[in-house]
């Protein structure tokens, strides 16, 4: 389905809600598109559609993220999803293999595989695949804020060279992040949707 919308294909969006088994690693989702949600659960489908969800933003509410996490279960940010593709030109940033302790780095590698960082004086970039298998990409400036015009979008702009021509590649987003959001825009990235990943903790039936 991602792969799909980044073609420009996406769900009807009549407002409906399909949900599919849960990812690897333990993690689960829920993916808005317009009009219409994805949610990857262990928790029955029967369950979860009668808890009200829908393709016009329930999907994505508190009340319905915790239902999904259960309790004592973690809910990462609501993101944006866009998606750009690899760029026609050598690869043009060397591997960072000095990196490995940074946060950027951790959280890469707490909720994707493959994880590998890249980067300059500029920043770094980890390039890993992530949720439903899709290669993602993720940023971080060394001097955030300090002035510097225009170095995430160069820096994310190099990063395409690191894919092969024409293969999509995700990111996701917080869109409170606005300078973050305009750099992934700028550097030629399309919006697609909108997901929540979650590592739910469910007290045992009974």
């Amino acid at each position: 389905m991602f792969l799909d919308a980044a073609d420009g294909r996406f769900p009807p969006a009549e407002g409906q809600v399909t949900v599919r088994p849960p990812l690897p690693g333990g993690l689960e989702c829920s993916v808005a598109f317009t009009g219409h949600a994805v949610i990857a659960t262990a928790l029955p489908a029967s369950e979860v559609q009668a808890k009200g969800p829908d393709g016009y933003g329930a999907s994505s509410a508190p009340d319905f993220l915790r239902y999904l996490a259960g309790r004592e279960g973690w809910i990462d940010s609501v993101d944006a999803v866009v998606v750009a593709r690899g760029a026609s030109a050598p690869p043009c940033l060397p591997e960072r293999l000095d990196a490995e302790d940074h946060p950027r780095v951790r959280h890469a590698r707490a909720l994707r595989t493959d994880v590998r960082v890249y980067g300059d004086e500029r920043g770094l970039v980890t390039l890993a695949d992530g949720l439903a298998g899709r290669r993602e990409m993720s940023i971080e400036l060394d001097r955030p804020g300090s002035g510097g015009a225009g170095l995430g979008r160069s820096l994310l702009r190099d990063a395409l060279t690191l894919l092969p021509a024409g293969e999509p590649v995700f990111a996701a987003v917080a869109p409170g992040n606005a300078r973050s959001l305009r750099a992934f825009l700028a550097a030629g990235y399309r919006p697609l949707g909108s997901e929540v990943i979650i590592r739910p903790q469910r007290a045992a039936p009974g």
